[in-house]
């Protein structure tokens, strides 16, 4: 194979203009679906209330959305059958709103392009040296000819590379028949296909999910178009691009309505990639992401080691996929099911009655100790630190990732020193000082009282009843919220967030920002209203609210010029 060297001028080449002022591909207007009305009610998510019977489509913002590292994996793997995840080299995501697919901050830098380039020259060597070679060209280029089957792959390749048919009117595939011919000069038939692809994976067509008005677009909102709405149902649950079945959709105009794009969605959610989607989202919004960088101190934990971030990884994930795809998908089952996964190593560490061999068995656990996803090990041992437990990291967790609460910094003058570890005082007693103290006890009211009900357990999800000889004192209080009051231990506060309309308004927060990689804006309201309603239709059964979200102005329209 002929080796190409960096090949300056590439992108210019094939047209960066596709970001700003490319010319518009003929793009099918769905027929008009039903704005997401409803009766006016409760706020949700810090939305105010709104009236949104008969009004018109009120999509929110329509963000320029880049690929991040979780997605280019995707669909590489899917374009190419390349499953090395090269993306994993690239600069990690900064998160907002606990999440790494936000579009205002997936900027490019000047490194990323670089490798950029990179990652697309060495993909497109493996792709033409892979069995998968033969499946991506769709012709014998013998029989019909190198440079019209060059053509015909151009047009099948960017079809998909691009998720949207080529735009055959603006002469979309001169410009890679250009680089197929550069490709071509002195080599063969595979180095100018291999250009091809290098080529279109550095293209902002491939690279964003660039979603351009159709001709004719009213002036401010306009259905999203059938090949664009397919790029969104794919990457909100999949993380990937379409597959043949969902261009199919898009081609036959079966994405035209709200029914029709439901039905793609259920289908999509029976797959496994949308497994795959839901566990990278409960991994950043229960915070399971960040195991990996966890340290403790051995011997203030005899008997644990860093063998057990694996476990608790797997018991998280075995739970949750458990709860989402065999259970009921329902809120309070995440909150209090009296049921956890372990295999014998662990179940022996948490002290329950569990399987005999290596592998992950459902197992039962004392509900009055323990349940749900707030008592397992993995996510105890990141809401604490290195020596001891942590009544503040615990509490604004819940704060923040359950309740959706906003809490300020510490001022200016406030002393954030940890209490260190002592051998005769409690975490509860060392910690009391913030609840007390002027500068700190606002702040530390709404957290410290939420997190002194996990003292039942240590910095690595072990029950406990004393410390340093004394007895444990679990009580807390929820402040601020729509159930206050007091509670006894983990079991009891996960009882009140069952109960708590904040939570599952909050839930429905976390998804709606990771489906369309923003916050809620007040345009959003009559959208996040429809979903409050149908979520409690359903019993609060999230598989129905991913369902729901695909149903919402927010999805299906989009603001001209956002």
């Amino acid at each position: 194979m002929k080796r190409f060297p960096a090949y300056v001028g590439l992108l210019s080449l094939v047209s960066c203009s596709g970001v700003i002022g490319e010319s518009a591909p003929v793009s099918d207007t769905p027929d008009t679906p039903s704005p997401t009305n409803g009766e006016a009610g409760g706020a949700t998510g810090g939305m105010p209330s709104v009236a949104c019977a008969g009004v018109s489509p009120s999509p929110g913002p329509s963000p320029l959305r880049r690929l991040n590292r979780r997605e280019y994996n995707n669909t590489v793997r899917d374009l190419l059958g390349d499953a090395t995840e090269p993306a994993n080299t690239f600069p990690l995501e900064e998160r907002v709103l606990g999440f790494d697919n936000n579009a205002d901050l997936l900027t490019a830098s000047s490194a990323l392009i670089g490798q950029y380039n990179q990652a697309a020259e060495q993909i497109a060597a493996r792709a033409v040296s892979s069995t998968n070679y033969a499946s991506l060209v769709p012709c014998n280029p013998v029989t019909a000819g190198e440079d019209a089957c060059a053509r015909s792959f151009i047009s099948t390749f960017g079809r998909r590379a691009f998720r949207r048919p080529m735009t055959v009117t603006a002469d979309e595939t001169a410009p890679y028949v250009a680089v197929y011919l550069k490709g071509r000069e002195g080599a063969d038939f595979k180095s100018g296909i291999q250009l091809v692809i290098r080529a279109m994976l550095q293209s902002p067509k491939f690279l964003y999910r660039l979603e351009l008005s159709p001709a004719g677009a009213p002036a401010e909102v306009s259905a999203v178009g059938s090949f664009e709405l397919a790029c969104r149902l794919s990457y909100f649950l999949w993380g990937s691009m379409p597959d043949e079945p969902l261009f199919t959709a898009a081609e036959s105009g079966r994405l035209r309505t709200k029914e029709g794009v439901a039905e793609q969605a259920r289908r999509l959610l029976r797959d496994p990639r949308a497994r795959a989607a839901v566990t990278a989202f409960h991994r950043q919004w229960l915070l399971i992401d960040r195991l990996d960088s966890v340290g403790k101190i051995a011997s203030v934990f005899p008997g644990y080691g860093p063998e057990f971030l694996p476990l608790f990884e797997n018991e998280t994930k075995a739970f949750l996929d458990h709860v989402m795809w065999s259970g009921d998908g329902k809120v309070d089952t995440l909150l209090l099911a009296p049921f956890t996964f372990a295999n014998k190593k662990l179940a022996d560490f948490y002290g329950l009655l569990g399987p005999a061999g290596a592998g992950f068995e459902k197992v039962a656990v004392n509900p009055a100790q323990r349940a749900g996803v707030l008592t397992q090990g993995g996510l105890l041992s990141i809401l604490a630190k290195s020596n001891q437990a942590s009544p503040v990291r615990r509490g604004l967790f819940v704060r923040e990732q359950m309740f959706c609460g906003e809490v300020p910094p510490p001022p200016d003058d406030a002393n954030v020193v940890v209490p260190e570890p002592s051998k005769t005082a409690t975490t509860r007693e060392r910690f009391a000082q913030h609840t007390v103290s002027p500068a700190c006890g606002g702040c530390h009211r709404l957290l410290d009282t939420l997190g002194f009900g996990f003292e039942n357990f240590n910095g690595v999800g072990q029950w406990r009843t004393t410390e340093n000889a004394k007895t444990i004192d679990a009580s807390g209080e929820v402040v601020g919220t729509d159930v206050p009051g007091p509670f006894r231990g983990v079991a009891d506060l996960a009882q009140k967030m069952a109960r708590s309309s904040e939570v599952k308004s909050c839930v429905l927060s976390q998804w709606f920002r990771y489906a369309h990689g923003r916050a809620e804006t007040a345009a959003d309201g009559c959208t996040v209203e429809a979903l409050r309603r149908q979520f409690a239709a359903s019993g609060y059964d999230v598989r129905e609210l991913l369902v729901a979200l695909t149903q919402t102005d927010a999805f299906l329209y989009r603001k001209v010029g956002s």
